[in-house]
């Protein structure tokens, strides 16, 4: 009895010692590699698949009459699934660990009316769970759109077009532009 007790404690230190000794996971042990930041995400990604996908279904009117636009091919339900597929997975993308807003210098297109980078990065920094929930909002929209291309309902696709607009909208206004309607208010009252 007195030799495995022996044995077993040596195997328990010698496992603690390897337990301890081993390294821990750091940020740099990711196999990820997040290149591009959330700008360059939106503008190459979210904002083209977007668009594809709200110019999809429409009613046209001119001088010539009517014309209902929809998916009406195999080729082109499969363009439409594409630009779901993107937004679907671009949520995931700016979720990324060490993925920054933009590039290092650079600023708002419209900085009266868009926060700045280096603002919409401390907003997203301070409360990181807001971030992931609107992400998860941008995915969860998207999923129905998807839904909708994989049975081919151009109706379906209209509706979630809608969903995906209001995801879009929801984030924007926290992190791009949430100043835009506090202005909006004091004018109106100032007009009073």
């Amino acid at each position: 009895m007195p030799r495995f007790l022996g044995l077993f404690l040596m195997g328990t230190a010698i496992f603690v010692v390897a337990a301890c000794n081993r390294a821990p996971q750091t940020k740099q042990d990711s196999p990820l590699r997040p290149t591009a930041s959330i700008k360059d995400i939106m503008d190459s990604i979210v904002d083209p698949s977007a668009d594809g996908i709200w110019e999809s279904v429409a009613t046209v009117v001119s001088a010539s009459g009517t014309e209902e636009k929809r998916p009406r091919t195999d080729e082109e339900w499969a363009t439409e699934r594409r630009h779901a597929i993107r937004l679907v997975e671009a949520s995931n993308l700016l979720l990324m660990e060490g993925r920054r807003v933009a590039a290092p210098g650079d600023k708002s297109e419209n900085p009266n009316i868009e926060l700045e980078p280096s603002q919409i990065q401390e907003l997203i920094d301070k409360d990181r769970e807001a971030w992931i929930k609107l992400a998860h909002g941008l995915h969860d929209a998207a999923v129905p759109a998807l839904k909708a291309i994989d049975s081919k309902n151009a109706e379906g696709l209209l509706d979630a077009g809608e969903g995906i607009d209001q995801a879009c909208e929801n984030c924007h206004l926290k992190y791009w532009y949430p100043n835009q309607f506090a202005g909006l208010e004091a004018a109106t009252k100032a007009a009073k």
